[in-house]
């Protein structure tokens, strides 16, 4: 999905903007810095919006260069999307944004789609955010997704067999019982 976008999006009739939310990097992955990730990748498509420089320059002259607050962002991401006829904003791995920064995430990609009609957001993560995003978009379109079991094999065979560590290291019952393990735990899925 986030291909084809990107594809479409290089004729230059839509903006593409979308990060990953990952448990290792929590600690940045703030509503603040979210934005700011999404408005870079917005602006650096061609010329930044005057208002958008003007913004950053004013925060650079502040005592030690003082970053954008959210409201500040808000702004002029409604700014960077209003030239574009279709903005897609994807975030992946929601379920990885720390819970006590989703709501406040998940508030802003709403204020966005409700100033900002060109918008669009396109968000991935496991079932049990989606009654957190329900709460915010009403009218959200929820498609489920299942693993291929044959897929997940072919996977599976390909790690098992570039394993860096010695042969000797896992037998051909631990091999079996690895698969078997991981199969079973996605068919639980």
């Amino acid at each position: 999905m986030i291909d084809r976008l990107c594809d479409q999006a290089r004729d230059g009739d839509i903006a593409v903007a979308g990060l990953y939310c990952d448990f290792l990097t929590w600690r940045e992955q703030t509503t603040t810095n979210i934005m700011g990730a999404i408005l870079k990748q917005l602006v650096g498509r061609g010329d930044i919006p005057k208002d958008v420089h003007e913004a950053f320059q004013k925060g650079k002259r502040v005592f030690g260069g003082r970053e954008p607050l959210l409201v500040d962002l808000m702004r002029m991401l409604r700014i960077a999307i209003a030239p574009f006829p279709r903005v897609f904003i994807c975030i992946d791995g929601l379920d990885e944004c720390l819970p006590e920064n989703l709501p406040g995430l998940l508030q802003s990609l709403r204020d966005i789609v409700q100033e900002s009609p060109k918008a669009r957001i396109f968000l991935t993560g496991r079932p049990h955010v989606g009654r957190a995003i329900q709460r915010y978009f009403a009218r959200v379109v929820v498609i489920p997704i299942s693993p291929n079991t044959d897929d997940i094999r072919e996977y599976l065979e390909r790690r098992l067999n570039s394993d860096p560590k010695p042969p000797e290291a896992m037998d051909d019952d631990l091999r079996a019982d690895v698969r078997r393990t991981i199969l079973d735990k996605m068919s639980d899925m």
